[in-house]
C-alpha cells in the first residue's frame, strides 16, 4: 500500500470506531490482528479484538477527536495522535467507579499494515491523567 492508502485506512478505522460501527472496524483488520491495548496485555486474533471493542463500548462512550495520521513512505506502518473524549458509563477494572464522568485525554495508536489490512494496533495514553479525570467526576 502507498503512504496515502495507509493513512486513508487508518482514518477510516477511526471514523468507524467513532461511529461505533464494529463491523466496519473488523473489516479493516486481519484475522490474526495483534492488539496491544492501553491497559492490559497483548491479545491476538480478530475474535479477541471484537470482544475488546464490545467491552470497551459498554464501559466508555468516547470518540477520537483532533486526529492526525502519519504513515511511513512504504505504507507499512502508521501512527495516529488524537484526543480521546467521552463519558465513562460502566466501571472498568483498576479505575474509579463509573458515574457518567466526562473525560478528555491525549492518546496515540501505532499500526502495522499488510495486504491492505491492519495487522497490529498498539495504543498508548496517559493512564494517570485518565484515572484523575474519572476520579474528579
Amino acid at each position: 500500500m502507498s503512504r496515502a492508502d495507509t493513512e486513508n485506512l487508518v482514518q477510516r478505522f477511526f471514523e468507524a470506531l467513532n461511529a461505533a460501527d464494529h463491523d466496519a472496524v473488523m473489516a479493516m483488520v486481519a484475522e490474526d490482528v495483534i492488539h496491544d491495548p492501553a491497559a492490559g496485555g497483548r491479545e491476538i486474533g480478530a475474535d479477541r479484538f471484537r470482544w475488546f471493542l464490545a467491552d470497551h463500548a459498554r464501559r466508555f462512550d468516547g470518540a477520537a477527536a483532533d486526529l492526525v495520521v502519519m504513515a511511513d513512505a512504504g505504507g507499512m506502518r502508521a501512527a495516529a495522535e488524537y484526543t480521546l473524549r467521552g463519558t465513562y458509563r460502566a466501571t472498568a477494572p483498576g479505575l474509579p467507579a463509573a458515574t457518567g464522568q466526562r473525560y478528555s485525554v491525549l492518546a496515540g495508536s501505532f499500526f502495522e499494515v499488510e495486504d491492505g489490512l491492519i495487522c497490529r494496533i498498539t495504543t498508548r495514553l496517559d493512564a494517570a491523567a485518565l484515572a484523575a479525570a474519572l476520579a474528579e467526576g
